[in-house]
Formats: C-alpha cells, sequence, structure tokens
C-alpha cells in the first residue's frame, strides 16, 4: 500500500545532537529509490526499544528482544520496500 508521503528535503531536518543520518539504494525498490536509512546514536545514548506483541513476529524481531540487554546499540539499520515480516 502506497502511503504517499511528500518527500522531505535533507536541508530542511533538524539536527539532533549525537544522532548522524544516512541514507542509501540496495536496490530493494525499484527505479534507483533510496531504501535504507542508517542511524548513528552516539556512544553512551539511553536507547530503548518497542517490539510488537505478536507471537509471529520475524526472527530480527526475536534476535533484537534477545540481545538487547547485551550491548547498547550504536546504529539501526532500516530498509524499505518490504511487506510485512509474516508473508507466508
Amino acid at each position: 500500500m502506497a502511503v504517499n508521503l511528500p518527500t522531505i528535503q535533507a536541508e530542511k531536518l533538524l539536527a539532533i545532537d549525537g544522532v548522524r543520518l544516512a541514507t542509501g539504494n540496495a536496490g530493494i525498490k525499484a527505479n534507483n529509490q533510496t531504501d535504507l536509512v542508517l542511524i548513528e546514536i552516539a556512544n553512551g545514548s539511553t536507547v530503548s526499544a518497542v517490539y510488537t506483541q505478536n507471537a509471529f513476529c520475524a526472527a530480527p524481531v526475536r534476535v533484537a528482544k534477545r540481545h538487547q540487554q547485551q550491548a547498547t546499540p550504536r546504529y539501526c539499520l532500516i530498509n524499505s520496500g518490504n511487506a510485512n515480516a509474516g508473508t507466508g
């Protein structure tokens, strides 16, 4: 389902101390559209997570839940253009 949100111009984004953003193209979407976001979080930052309560959550969600207490995340990689994880 297309959301049809307007494109955000990078120069209009407000900076957040301790956070850096990057975008890229992994070939997930057609026509060379941007389909990745990498978020870098400064060392020493406090990070929290919110997960689905669905019993059929995808493997990456289960792995993240298992590892969240072992280390403080510094990066978040987000892809777009994929359907929900429970596609089968």
